[in-house]
């Protein structure tokens, strides 16, 4: 459906310590440096973040969130506490979203540039 995920970003080496620190709980490995941000991929995905290629400040999209696939509720609240530790802001604890017909446990955060992020495990599939 899509090749990648990217956002853009205000310091790309402070950042890429946080998601370094996000794809690490998640099982993945850190991500490729580009210079002006990075690019990770794992199960399948890509995601990246860069300094906006106009110039102007990074901004985050409002009502928009970027999810991440986790297997398990303790990778979940690993990931949570990577976020916290690296200097993420909390959008919902980790805990139970209940969803009609879905068992789902996940986590949000807003990372350094505010862009909305969450981890989830469908606990029915882990």
């Amino acid at each position: 459906m899509f090749t990648h995920i990217m956002v853009g970003c205000s310091d790309p080496a402070r950042t890429k310590v946080f998601y370094d620190a996000l794809f690490g709980a998640l099982g993945g490995t850190p991500g490729f440096d580009t210079g002006k941000g990075a690019f990770y991929q794992h199960n399948g995905g890509a995601f990246g973040f860069t300094l906006p290629a106009n110039g102007q400040p990074a901004t985050h999209a409002n009502g928009g969130t970027i999810g991440f696939g986790a297997t398990s509720t303790e990778m979940v609240d690993a990931w949570h506490a990577a976020g916290l530790a690296n200097g993420g802001t909390c959008e919902g604890a980790p805990g139970p979203r209940p969803m009609p017909g879905r068992n789902l446990y996940g986590a949000y955060l807003r990372d350094l540039d505010g862009n909305k992020i969450c981890a989830f495990v469908d606990l029915d599939k882990a």
